[in-house]
């Protein structure tokens, strides 16, 4: 089996607020993803900035920055042999209508709202996850995920923790 590839997958607000929703994309994750760690925070206006600070001066930024600060978002590092391509095609294209017309049975045809409440996030490159894993995540280790974890969760066996929303090791 190839190595395990990590990604960032966050829940926006209105999803999170959205029992249906969340609980979809949930099962989604813990089926088709090793889920490694979840948090379940609420930035303030300040950390979402820094967080979207390569949007900084588009025209959306405000918008999107204010609506990252607006409640709850899940935060999920999940790996799969492909995980950035295959979370980002599970989540369809970044605007919504063209989601609904293009791929009606992506996450974000499904339950986004506008460009802006899309549903969810997905890290674009292996070097944007590591960046955006340690924003969220800065005691992840990558260097403990690459020289042991990933092999041990790869070779298995594992089971999921629902209390944690997260795939373990089984001792």
């Amino acid at each position: 089996m190839d190595k395990l590839q990590l990604t960032l997958a966050i829940i926006k607000p209105h999803a999170v607020q959205n029992p249906v929703a969340v609980s979809y994309i949930r099962n989604i994750l813990k089926q088709r993803f090793v889920v490694l760690k979840t948090r379940r925070i609420i930035l303030d206006p300040e950390e979402a900035g820094d967080f979207y600070k390569e949007h900084e001066g588009k025209f959306f930024y405000n918008r999107l920055v204010t609506f990252m600060a607006s409640g709850c978002i899940d935060l999920h590092v999940i790996g799969h042999t492909n995980a950035i391509d295959l979370w980002r095609r599970m989540l369809g294209p970044t605007k919504v209508y063209k989601a609904q017309f293009q791929d009606p049975g992506s996450l974000r045809a499904m339950f986004g709202i506008s460009d802006t409440r899309n549903v969810a996030h997905g890290s674009d490159s292996a070097l944007s996850a590591e960046r955006e894993i340690k924003f969220f995540f800065p005691d992840f280790s990558f260097y403990d995920w690459h020289n042991g974890d990933e092999v041990r969760f790869r070779k298995g066996p594992i089971i999921f923790n629902h209390y944690l929303f997260q795939h373990v090791r089984k001792l």
